[in-house]
């Protein structure tokens, strides 16, 4: 290709701004307003009935709001005609089942069994050796086909009765983690066996696993037991709930999500049924009741009304089980079977609860008592055991419950002498809003509970929970925390007492002033310090300093807080002392806005960084020292050139001696300093920020000196660098830079001492050096900004100015030999940018080429005086180039081809009208 001379177009900016403002369009006040709500008014039209519908016609105008599709297809929209060919007939039983469908699912505000089954397993363990018995299989016994009734019983009894000899074996002496291992080794094997078609040694084994839950030998595992055998049992549920629902899908249809026993086959009950069959023919209560409830979901197959009556059945069963721990834990499975299958029964699910109530005095009785003994735990230590199961109870008959059952609850708790396990769990599942608006009367069951088991502390603890969540009446929080603090402040424990004030401590910074929070700290201080026992509390404590910290953002308050400093002091480990640090710095960096000029705040925050930097070491992760780093930095937001900016800020640009060697003191202070910084684009970046700051101070030499600097460190770049811990090609960020600085350069005027431009002919020579991808486009797409900036250089006046200081419009005015040098770097961009065009000229490349030619052509077309007739011809060679090998963005040409017409219509864009003549669309063949 030719060299083709640059002609720039002249720009009138203020004209091109006001050509693109927005249309003044006058503004009728009437009734139209885009946002009032949309009135339709129906005609007199036949309506099709919908389901659900309890209306025949509709009404002549309305008023209401309605949808506007209503108003198509002769007042019914396609959904409604859709809706309109299922049965008509009974409309409102069909709504109802609607509804009653939508309520049958649980929300996502409703915890899952999921979210505890952890935390379970990991509070109620043991040292000491259980015992598990292993079913080993027989293929004795197997089901034999026969007609008679009689013997498809026996059959059944048989085949259950079958642990004969060889069949079990017993394992003494495991560990915890031995029997955990034991009942997933059950659980795969119940998988295998269904696997395999072996159905009733998959029953078998889910039969023994629930007799294992009759067993309390060890007592203290015993919640950590229900939750491994209640995973076997929920997967054997859903292996008997798909299969039968496997049965009833054929290659003319698939069962609905929510079906009814009619659209069920028969295979698929008869299946069904001797399923609960066999379950029937278990002879002992626990291994009956748990197998049957794990299949409670499969009434659906039945009958409509199967599972409502089932639930009070096996609600009744419960009452056979002596063992008052056995069987809390037995209505706690039965509550979490009910609200995954039915949890619109609420009456079968509260049936169930009050029934514990009534046996709950069991808990004390002479049967239990000697049970303890025998085991050698104290009531303390069983009391808590109750817990989960009571909590998941209450948590299911609470879920979107009335605040008129609360009161049921607290009236029968009282009644029951003020259990504290009772209330606890009734402070746990009830909402908040309902706990804290009963706040004092809580507070005065709480004093009159009797203490033996279940320490007032955890009662406290749990309405301290529920007072985070939600606020009491105002006239009572004074009260609430003296009756609470009193409670809290007299325990021994170090432990009991730090568990309870980092629950209170949130309760007291948002509804109280820095003087109470003084005084709980200094309590927590008081309790924690006697022989170390912060040591053993620091999670504890780092909640507190958390909760403080996030109710006092203004740090000037938050460290008059006398006690505030001391805390700190107590996180004498390193690795806690740092997290404590930087959740202290994450705090200031988001929520100071203003900077402070406070000493002691200085000084505090001054030590909290130290603490954070002399933490790093060289194991220390880069990670970790980028955000060690990034708090750090955040702290000293009055860098140096934020200096010299406030100080132009205060002399409004007009810098006195004394002013004027403050600034070149901070610009000489950063260019010595920004070399140690490690990553070169936070250089590159500061370099060109720093020169900026020069350039608005007036330091002339100094802002030429940082651009230098810059230029001097592009060879540099690596082709690669790391971003947040991962290898990034550098290309894209190199690019952006020099989009960056040149726009700066646009305003930076020539050193009298150095040639024209020699700043823009010394980053074109970086760049001409600079080692590029072989398969990148980003050189060229530099070289086209640059010729972008040589446009605007070109200009009389241009776009933007720095005050006091002269660019190079006002320095050369216009004067012909530097306009002459500024075309002849265009020309030589120009040259660079189509020989690159040449060497894309391939296969895979002439797409590329095509994109890049439009993007020519649109540069050309936007800075270029297309008056020139060369400059013309070469936009319409690039027109052809995009478009030569069927490469081209054909939408993209279209917009722009009418872009031109647009814009020759103009006075003085006439000749773009002959351009347009000359630029065809090709089509695709």
């Amino acid at each position: 290709m030719a060299v083709f001379p640059w002609h720039s177009r002249g720009r009138n900016y203020k004209a091109e701004f006001a050509s693109c403002r927005l249309e003044a369009v006058p503004l009728e006040f009437g009734d139209y307003h885009p946002l009032k709500p949309i009135t339709v008014t129906e005609s007199k039209t036949k309506k099709v009935s919908r389901k659900g519908s309890t209306s025949s016609t509709s009404s002549s105008s309305s008023s209401s709001v309605v949808d506007p599709l209503s108003s198509v297809l002769d007042g019914t929209d396609p959904l409604s005609m859709f809706a309109a060919t299922a049965d008509p007939a009974a409309p409102d039983s069909s709504r109802k089942r609607r509804d009653r469908d939508e309520n049958s699912i649980v929300g996502s505000d409703f915890e899952p069994w999921a979210s505890k089954r952890g935390e379970i397993l990991a509070r109620y363990t043991t040292t000491e050796k259980l015992s598990i018995n292993l079913f080993m299989g027989s293929e004795k016994g197997k089901a034999t086909a026969t007609s008679a009734m009689s013997e498809k019983v026996r059959t059944r009894l048989e085949e259950l009765d079958d642990f004969e000899e060889g069949s079990q074996k017993e394992l003494l002496n495991l560990t915890q983690q031995d029997y955990v291992n034991r009942i997933e080794e059950l659980n795969q094997s119940l998988k295998d066996a269904w696997a395999s078609d072996q159905k009733v040694k998959a029953l078998k084994i889910v039969i023994q696993c629930s007799k294992l839950l009759s067993d309390t030998s060890v007592i203290q595992f015993y919640p950590s037991k229900f939750v491994l055998i209640t995973d076997i049992l929920d997967t054997f549920g859903k292996l008997v709930y798909e299969r039968i629902f496997s049965m009833c899908v054929d290659n003319r249809s698939v069962l609905p999500d929510h079906f009814s026993p009619e659209n069920v086959n028969d295979t698929a009950k008869e299946t069904c049924l001797n399923w609960f069959f066999k379950i029937a023919s278990i002879r002992e209560l626990i291994p009956r009741f748990y197998v049957e409830a794990s299949i409670l979901k499969c009434n659906k197959f039945l009958s409509k009304t199967g599972i409502s009556e089932c639930l009070p059945r096996l609600t009744c069963m419960i009452r056979g089980i002596g063992d008052p721990l056995v069987s809390v834990y037995a209505r706690a499975y039965l509550c979490r079977v009910g609200m995954e299958v039915a949890p619109h029964l609420k009456e079968s699910l509260n049936k169930n609860f009050f029934d514990f109530l009534l046996t709950f005095k069991q808990i004390h009785g002479d049967t239990v008592q000697n049970q303890l003994v025998v085991q050698g735990v104290e009531l303390p230590s069983y009391l808590p055991l109750y817990s989960p199961a009571m909590d998941w109870i209450f948590q299911c008959i609470s879920y979107h419950a009335p605040e008129a059952l609360l009161t049921e609850m607290m009236e029968r708790c009282k009644k029951l002498g003020n259990n504290a396990l009772l209330l606890n769990s009734v402070m746990s599942a009830f909402r908040a809003e309902f706990i804290a608006t009963r706040s004092m009367d809580f507070i005065g069951m709480i004093k009159e509970c009797d203490e033996s088991g279940f320490p007032k502390h955890l009662l406290f603890r749990s309405l301290g929970l529920n007072l985070a969540l939600a606020d009491p009446p105002e006239g009572d929080r004074l009260q609430i925390l003296n009756e609470a603090w009193k409670v809290i402040t007299k325990l021994k424990n170090p432990q009991d007492y730090v568990n309870c004030a980092e629950v209170w401590v949130e309760y007291t910074c948002k509804h109280f002033t820095k003087r109470e929070v003084n005084t709980v700290l200094a309590d927590v201080i008081k309790h924690m310090t006697p022989d170390r026992a912060f040591e053993d509390s620091y999670p504890q404590l780092q909640s507190i300093i958390k909760k403080v910290i996030a109710h006092f953002h203004d740090f000037s308050v938050l460290f008059s807080v006398e006690k505030f400093l001391p805390f700190l002091d107590m996180f004498q480990k390193e690795s806690v002392r740092v997290e404590v640090c930087k959740c202290i710095m994450e705090v200031f960096i988001k929520h100071q806005q203003e900077p402070t000029k406070d000493p002691v705040i200085l000084n505090a925050l001054l030590h909290v960084c130290k603490t954070m930097h002399d933490s790093v070491n060289a194991l220390t992760l880069e990670d970790e020292k980028r955000m060690l780093a990034y708090l750090i930095n955040g702290f000293i937001k009055m860098s140096v050139n934020r200096l010299a900016m406030e100080t132009r800020k205060v002399m409004k640009g007009n810098h006195s001696r004394k002013t004027a060697a403050f600034v070149r003191a901070c610009v000489a202070y950063c260019f010595i300093t920004i070399p140690s910084l490690v990553g070169i684009f936070t250089r590159l970046n500061l370099y060109l920020h720093s020169g900026q700051v020069a350039l608005a101070n007036q330091c002339l030499s100094q802002a030429d000196a940082f651009f230098k600097a810059a230029i001097s460190l592009i060879p540099e770049v690596p082709k690669t660098i790391n971003i947040d811990g991962k290898m990034r090609p550098s290309e894209s960020f190199l690019l952006e830079f020099l989009c960056n600085f040149f726009s700066t350069l646009l305003i930076v005027p020539d050193h009298p001492e150095h040639g024209v431009l020699f700043l823009v002919r010394e980053l074109l020579n970086v760049i001409q050096d600079y080692t590029w991808e072989d398969n990148s486009d980003d050189k060229i797409r530099i070289y086209t900004c640059v010729l972008h900036l040589l446009s605007a250089m070109s200009q009389e006046t241009y776009l933007y100015h720095i005050d006091k200081v002269d660019s190079n419009d006002s320095l050369y005015g216009g004067d012909t030999k530097f306009l002459a040098e500024n075309n002849k770097l265009c020309e030589t961009v120009m040259a660079q940018i189509l020989e690159h065009l040449k060497t894309l000229a391939k296969d895979e490349a002439l797409k590329r080429q095509s994109s890049l030619g439009l993007s020519f052509f649109n540069s050309i077309l936007a800075h270029g005086d297309l008056r020139n007739n060369r400059l013309n011809q070469l936009s319409v060679n690039l027109w052809h180039l995009a478009q030569r090998h069927g490469c081209a963005d054909t939408r993209t040409m279209v917009k722009t081809l009418e872009y031109i017409k647009k814009r020759s219509k103009h006075p003085d864009m006439g000749h773009l009208t002959e351009l347009a003549l000359r630029l065809p669309l090709q089509t695709r063949t």
